[in-house]
């Protein structure tokens, strides 16, 4: 996937045009590594690694729990504290091991505010961040930290249009503290199979990752990753930058991403007896894509339907398609808050 970068106010703006030129000649498919077999961890939603252990957590509960698995996906021990989240969505892991949940899911967009929340990795007691969106709530499930500690949050949209915040200071506790959008990704369909709504959740961002030196983020969806080159520990800086796209095929619920210190990529899906997958050296793949950083393009017209825009190359969604994703998107966020009813 090609990527092209329009600034507006200091604001960053993404959008995903097809191309070949950002994607590694054959992205190598991930292999199983062990199966998720405890039930209590029957909606893995976050996933972080110190190299000696895994760190996971559901999506939602009803207090903090962190799993600690190791290599063989058996639980040595869970961290917890009885904070009772609203709806956890992700995983981050500090330099100093600190960990970072991301309590910032919202189904159904009624949240006034969010949270992150830090954990020491021997478990206790967490610290409360609440925050606040300047626009309004948003369904958030993917978490990247940069290596200043800096937390960025990029929300899950039924169009693939993710938007990114970060807060604009220090974190207050309990808060809350105002976030910014600094910027917008967009991402379009791809045709790797899983998840579970078919092709639409191929856009639909559910995770991020940042590796152990800060030089890599990655982003996810229910069927791919995406790796942005990050020489400079710089999250916005990277996501100027050409994307690797990895396949994670045939994940019932793709939502868990990590890396390993030694560049490995980890990726995990809701649902027990779900494996944990890898794909090797994923680090490696992004060197030489770090070069050239996106030529400016101005805003797309509102050309023809079904057409594109010659000024920025980025392609026109029929009207019909348009009406189909939305109405997969309402179906998709009804059966979610079914399927899982909040508090």
């Amino acid at each position: 996937m090609r990527v092209v970068l329009a600034v507006t106010a200091g604001l960053l703006v993404l959008g995903a045009v097809p191309a070949a030129a950002a994607a590694p000649p054959t992205p190598p498919a991930p292999s199983s590594l062990c199966t998720v077999k405890d039930s209590r961890i029957g909606e893995l939603s976050g996933l972080v690694s110190d190299g000696d252990h895994w760190y996971a957590i559901n999506d939602g509960g009803t207090k903090v729990q962190v799993f600690v698995l190791d290599h063989s996906c058996k639980v040595q021990k869970v961290l917890s504290a009885s904070t009772d989240p609203y709806d956890v969505e992700d995983l981050a892991r500090a330099a100093d091991g600190t960990l970072w949940l991301s309590d910032t899911g919202d189904n159904s967009h009624k949240r006034t505010t969010v949270a992150l929340m830090e954990m020491k990795p021997s478990g206790g007691s967490v610290t409360l961040h609440r925050l606040t969106y300047p626009d309004g709530p948003h369904d958030t499930e993917a978490l990247l930290l940069d290596r200043s500690g800096t937390p960025y949050l990029v929300t899950k949209e039924v169009l693939g249009d993710a938007a990114v915040y970060r807060p604009t200071g220090p974190l207050a506790t309990p808060g809350p503290t105002t976030l910014e959008k600094v910027g917008s990704l967009n991402i379009h369909d791809t045709d790797t199979p899983g998840g579970p709504v078919g092709a639409f959740g191929s856009v639909l961002v559910t995770g991020g990752a940042t590796s152990a030196d800060g030089s890599v983020v990655a982003l996810r969806t229910y069927t791919d990753a995406y790796l942005y080159p990050a020489p400079d520990g710089d999250v916005l800086e990277a996501l100027k930058r050409n994307p690797v796209r990895i396949p994670l095929p045939n994940e019932k619920q793709g939502e868990a991403l990590a890396f390993e210190p030694d560049g490995t990529l980890l990726s995990g899906s809701e649902g027990v007896g779900q494996p944990l997958r890898a794909v090797k050296n994923a680090t490696a793949l992004i060197a030489g894509a770090a070069a050239p950083q996106r030529e400016a393009a101005k805003p797309a017209s509102s050309g023809a339907a079904g057409g594109s825009d010659e000024s920025s190359g980025v392609p026109l969604l029929p009207a019909a398609g348009i009406a189909v994703v939305v109405v997969l998107g309402v179906w998709f966020l009804i059966s979610r808050m079914r399927r899982r009813p909040r508090r």
